[in-house]
């Protein structure tokens, strides 16, 4: 499986999140601990910290791009992030964040129906966009 680079940055490996409802970085993300913030998020007190992150949709505010660049250079970030629709706000955090000289996770575009394929699983994510799926705990 593949997935079209939005952003580039370093390849990664990690535990499959894929959130099941939209979320708001801005006050839906603690950027302090990596945990999602938000009381009424499905998956709240769950942490995005070095999991590759599936969003099905982000719910917007021009402040995420601040979010996600505190939660880059605390070391807090997702190891990579898997969007359905492409966040320009969103995604900006990372360019700044690489601007900044920080090591960052890719970002790729990803169809929402093939989220259901990389639930519950161990994924790799290659610099060149390629998903290699294994289960998890799987090495």
């Amino acid at each position: 499986m593949k997935g079209e680079i939005l952003v580039e940055g370093q390849g990664a490996k990690g535990e499959a999140l894929v959130l099941t409802a939209p979320i708001s970085f801005w006050g839906g993300v603690n950027p302090k601990t990596g945990l999602i913030a938000d009381v009424r998020h499905p998956q709240h007190g769950v942490s995005i910290s070095g999991k590759v992150l599936c969003l099905p949709g982000t719910i917007g505010s021009s402040s995420a791009a601040a979010v996600l660049l505190e939660l880059v250079s605390a070391g807090l970030a997702p190891a990579a992030i898997i969007l359905h629709e492409p966040d320009a706000i969103l995604l900006l955090g990372l360019v700044v964040a690489q601007e900044m000289g920080h090591p960052t996770p890719i970002a790729l575009r990803l169809d929402r129906g093939e989220f259901k394929k990389l639930a519950g699983n161990s994924l790799r994510v290659s610099q060149d966009g390629s998903l290699l799926i294994s289960p998890a705990g799987e090495r």
